[in-house]
């Protein structure tokens, strides 16, 4: 079983329970499950994640909420490309990569036009919020 945060793991179990759609604070937002493996421990973990379609692929953002530091997520990705996502009911095994600094941009002004808590995140911190785009594996 993958490693889950407590409060994460409210989220994922509504999730799976309700089709991929969760209430609160995502209620009506794009939102994937992301299994990850741990950079040092090796471990598989899950965590919910608004996301962008782009394409074929999923754009995903290392916002932590405006942290001054990136999500443990995202150095995961770094060192472990291959990931899986759940998207509605649907599973796709996917490559992690980071865009070139145009389609960054393209992005990342898009998720903050459409969810402006983007916006203030970024506000909140000095660093570049990481964008990984999410490749599916042919």
């Amino acid at each position: 079983m993958p490693e889950v945060s407590q409060w994460n793991r409210r989220i994922v179990e509504e999730f799976r329970a309700n089709e991929g759609r969760v209430g609160g604070g995502f209620e009506g937002r794009p939102l994937l499950l992301l299994h990850h493996t741990g950079a040092r421990s090796g471990v598989e973990r899950v965590n919910p994640l608004a996301y962008q379609k782009v394409g074929s692929s999923y754009a995903i953002f290392g916002s932590k909420g405006g942290a001054p530091t990136n999500p443990d997520w995202y150095y995961n990705l770094i060192a472990n490309p291959r990931a899986r996502l759940e998207v509605g009911t649907e599973t796709i095994d996917v490559v992690a990569r980071i865009p070139g600094p145009e389609e960054r941009e393209r992005i990342w002004e898009e998720q903050k036009r459409v969810m402006p808590g983007f916006a203030e995140y970024e506000r909140r911190t000095s660093r570049q919020i990481p964008v990984v785009v999410l490749d599916p594996v042919a």
